[in-house]
């Protein structure tokens, strides 16, 4: 059985995937997944195949050091957003297994949203680089794990209506005062 970092709270309406060691850029990954989190799973593969197009970005919200500006990135509050193309069809995939899933367990799709993404760093991919006067230098990949739970959102509950509490004579008085002022 796979390890998780996180079980879901109700196994039966949630659906969970994974891959591991993906040879994708972690910073750009970690911002592409924290990008669909709390979306619906349609909702989240449309917006990514989205950012394809470049009809819209995925907002850089903590690896920002040279990244550049876009005007689609102030959609969502910041001013610094990419369209990295290699995470985000990754990432696709990754939905679309999870819908698979979901389905697979009898989930509604339509009420099916992603509450949980995780993405680690895995172990750096090593090669070289030939540099002058017969030096060699490292040419390294930094390549990630991810994994995503999806949960089926159950209906709402109707809420109570408000009771009133009893007040003391002293808390009457109190009102009333506040009241007149």
């Amino acid at each position: 059985m796979v390890k998780y970092s996180r079980q879901p709270a109700e196994n039966t309406k949630s659906a969970k995937t994974k891959v591991a060691d993906l040879r994708a850029h972690f910073k750009n990954t970690y911002e592409t997944a924290r990008a669909v989190k709390g979306l619906k799973l349609k909702r989240a593969i449309k917006y990514l195949e989205d950012v394809l197009e470049h009809r819209d970005c995925i907002p850089y919200r903590r690896f920002t050091g040279h990244v550049g500006r876009t005007t689609q990135a102030k959609l969502h509050g910041v001013t610094q957003g990419r369209f990295p193309e290699k995470s985000v069809r990754y990432i696709i995939q990754l939905l679309k297994n999870l819908q698979a899933n979901a389905e697979a367990k009898g989930l509604d799709i339509e009420k099916t949203s992603i509450t949980h993404f995780v993405v680690q760093r895995a172990v750096q991919g090593r090669r070289r680089t030939y540099r002058a006067h017969g030096r060699i230098g490292p040419y390294l990949s930094s390549n990630c794990h991810i994994e995503f739970i999806a949960t089926e959102k159950a209906e709402g509950v109707k809420r109570a209506e408000k009771v009133t509490p009893r007040l003391t004579k002293k808390q009457a008085a109190k009102q009333r005062l506040a009241i007149g002022k």
